[in-house]
């Protein structure tokens, strides 16, 4: 062990899906001399400042902590020299990083993509591919180059994506799976002895960033896409939609049985059950939601004490 290489370290995170490669580092034989993540800032519904869950790693191990506003600047490029990282590991910063850090680790930078590129390229990978209701995602393990996301692959790893699971679900999935996968291509890097396969550009798909408003259900599309968009939108911004001017989160859903009924017509509403039409003659189980201002629970104990009449219709805005 103690002639195997070492290399030194740069991370680059933020949130807590890059927890777990951070942890996998700083358990390898591997030294992390710095992390950069981002500035600390108001988070939640108080807006209380908040540092990343990063950051907080990185003080217990009493690993140096670098928060740049601007990755250009002189003073944080001087500051990354100083420390002569053999490699950059990037899992989830949250900015693209400028052409001039590129060259300071001696090994160039390496990337946690989760996704099996060259599909998905982009911020919400995870994300779109639930809601397209693909069955099978991964992790690959890319160099960091100028283009989004179109560095040569190192490594690369499959996991199958259930018919329920929602974004959050895989997001954990991956996080693990990408640690692992990171720590030992390092290790293959540090013995030289690493394969790069050049991404085949033709193939590539985009995932732009998610935005709140795309929470916002579509009726009018069959029992299964709805299906897909909710697993998609959880944990946030979380699908949603109006029901006598109230706005309704759909937390847990399930295609149901084929009715004629009009998108987004209540067609069951029983002690148990919550059952809404969707398009193409389908419709869709409501399992679990979130009234306005209130916890998520389960449909019976939404229909508990509330009369919710067969024929109401969701709409798509507030009336």
């Amino acid at each position: 062990m103690a002639n195997e290489p070492r290399l030194r370290i740069v991370f680059f995170g933020t949130p807590t899906f890059a927890v777990p490669t951070l942890e996998g580092l700083l358990r390898s034989r591997h030294p992390v001399v710095g992390v950069v993540t981002q500035p600390d800032r108001p988070r939640g519904r108080g807006q209380v400042v908040r540092s990343s869950p990063i950051k907080a790693l990185a003080l217990v191990h009493d690993v140096p902590v670098w928060q740049p506003d601007k990755l250009k600047d002189d003073a944080f490029l001087a500051l990354a020299r100083s420390v002569e990282p053999d490699l950059g590991v990037v899992a989830a910063y949250g900015k693209l990083l400028p052409d001039v850090l590129l060259t300071i680790p001696r090994l160039g930078l390496i990337n946690v993509h989760a996704s099996l590129l060259p599909r998905y390229r982009g911020a919400s990978p995870i994300q779109r591919a639930v809601l397209a209701g693909d069955a099978e995602t991964g992790v690959t393990i890319m160099r960091v180059v100028s283009a989004l996301d179109a560095g040569a692959s190192l490594a690369q790893r499959r996991h199958p994506i259930g018919p329920e699971d929602t974004s959050g679900d895989v997001e954990q999935a991956l996080a693990t799976l990408g640690a692992s996968l990171l720590c030992e291509t390092v290790d293959r890097l540090a013995a030289g002895a690493v394969d790069e396969t050049a991404q085949d550009d033709t193939q590539a798909t985009y995932a732009p960033r998610l935005r709140k408003d795309e929470g916002l259900i579509d009726w009018s599309r069959p029992a299964l896409a709805v299906h897909n968009h909710v697993r998609a939108m959880q944990p946030w911004p979380g699908a949603f939609s109006f029901l006598h001017g109230q706005r309704l989160m759909m937390r847990r859903t399930r295609p149901a049985a084929p009715t004629d009924a009009a998108p987004g017509t209540i067609v069951e509403a029983d002690r148990d059950v919550l059952r809404v039409a969707t398009g193409d003659n389908s419709s869709l189980h409501l399992l679990e939601v979130q009234p306005e201002g209130r916890r998520a629970m389960a449909a019976r104990d939404f229909l508990a004490g509330r009369r919710l009449e067969v024929g109401a219709r969701f709409n798509g805005r507030r009336p």
